[in-house]
């Protein structure tokens, strides 16, 4: 449309901020402190070998949906959450593929809703998350695939210092972390590989717990579904004995490991 000297321009609103989102949830004691309301975000940029959620693979996965509407499922739990301690947690898929819609959704959260904020991330992309952003977060939970570089390479199909780069950011700008380990017999639990994990969470001084998480097969259905087969199919879960030694290296190294 041609605009002529003097012409006032129309302005409105913007346009509403959407993202591609696949659920939420409440859920206890997997995704933070307290009950939390969960957002699952669609789209991710590893490839684990372990992942039971290949549904979220890809931003197709999801459905666009506004940052007033999860805010709007949000506060319709508001209440339960505060009186249970929780709060609200993104996770995904990675989150931060998708860091305006993170940055707007955290800043309501916290700021509306009075509720504390969690990112569930990889740390690979660990780079989109600016200042802004992070300043709504009170806290990070860093998934550590593995300290093997090679390893790390096979298992998720992408290289690890982005994460351990992200990581010491968050270390920097004394920001909580919880260091999420996924132990898969054979695969994630040699002795080198669980110290190199270990020393290096020790390191960065901000990381209030470790969880160390049993690997399970419990998303193969999903892949069946899709038509292809659970890449790990056929490998053990940990046993107690095995979770217990890896607990027991992270707190050798003085970590709450869980």
């Amino acid at each position: 449309m041609a605009v002529t000297l003097g012409t006032a321009i129309p302005v409105g609103p913007p346009p509403a901020l959407t993202g591609s989102v696949h659920s939420w949830d409440v859920s206890t004691g997997v995704d933070g402190p307290g009950t939390r309301f969960v957002v699952f975000l669609a789209g991710c940029p590893l490839t684990c070998l372990y992942c039971h959620n290949p549904d979220t693979w890809r931003m197709s996965d999801g459905t666009r949906t506004g940052v007033d509407a999860v805010v709007a499922e949000a506060a319709g739990h508001a209440a339960f959450i505060h009186a249970a301690g929780g709060g609200a947690t993104l996770t995904g898929g990675e989150p931060l593929l998708q860091p305006a819609f993170c940055t707007e959704l955290f800043h309501r959260f916290k700021h509306e809703l009075g509720l504390h904020t969690a990112l569930d991330t990889s740390g690979f992309l660990g780079a989109r998350a600016d200042a802004r952003l992070l300043a709504d977060v009170d806290l990070v939970l860093l998934d550590i695939k593995s300290w093997d570089r090679d390893l790390h390479l096979r298992l998720t199909g992408q290289h690890l210092e982005p994460t351990l780069d992200f990581a010491r950011r968050l270390a920097d700008l004394g920001k909580e972390v919880w260091v999420r380990f996924v132990l898969v017999p054979g695969l994630t639990d040699g002795p080198a590989n669980v110290e190199g994990v270990a020393g290096f969470a020790a390191s960065l001084g901000n990381v209030s717990r470790v969880d160390v998480l049993p690997f399970h097969n419990l998303g193969s259905a999903k892949y069946r579904a899709r038509g292809r087969r659970f890449p790990l199919e056929g490998t053990p879960a940990p046993n107690a004995e095995q979770l217990e030694a890896a607990r027991s290296v992270f707190a050798g190294h003085g970590l709450h490991a869980v």
